[in-house]
């Protein structure tokens, strides 16, 4: 990974609206096969260069679940950070993601609930100008009264 921010927690009383965190990750080979291993998803359009070559990406393409686990990374050691819950995601898969493409994944604050510990971020990742995948988490932040 490259470029990445620092790592930690940001507590919900220390969080403010507009406030983003990033990564930037080149997708492998080997982040494709080891995907498929661990959810069981062996598509051949993930892993067969000749099946995926007739089909309407004309080439392989990552699973849009691993594009969709760095925005997950960014929540979850970024913004909020450790100790964060997902409460619940949306995603819209707007382009595919391919072996060797780097992908920067981002999350901005939009909305805060502070009696119910609950953050609304904006989630993209992105290659290059192009938006690959777009959506919305809710997440419980952690909380020093809480700690």
């Amino acid at each position: 990974m490259l470029d990445n921010q620092p790592r930690g927690t940001i507590c919900i009383e220390d969080l403010e609206i507009g406030m983003r965190r990033y990564l930037q990750k080149e997708i492998t080979d080997r982040d494709i096969e080891m995907f498929a291993e661990v959810s069981t998803d062996r598509n051949p359009v993930h892993l067969d260069d000749a099946y995926a070559q007739d089909t309407i990406f004309e080439g392989r393409i990552a699973h849009g679940m691993l594009t969709a686990g760095l925005i997950s990374a960014v929540i979850g050691e970024q913004l909020p950070g450790h100790g964060s819950v997902y409460l619940g995601q949306t995603l819209k898969f707007m382009a595919p993601v391919r072996p060797g493409d780097m992908v920067h994944a981002e999350v901005v604050v939009r909305e805060i609930d502070h009696s119910r510990r609950r953050v609304t971020l904006d989630c993209h990742c992105a290659v290059g100008d192009t938006v690959v995948l777009k959506g919305e988490a809710l997440v419980l932040a952690p909380s020093r009264k809480f700690d």
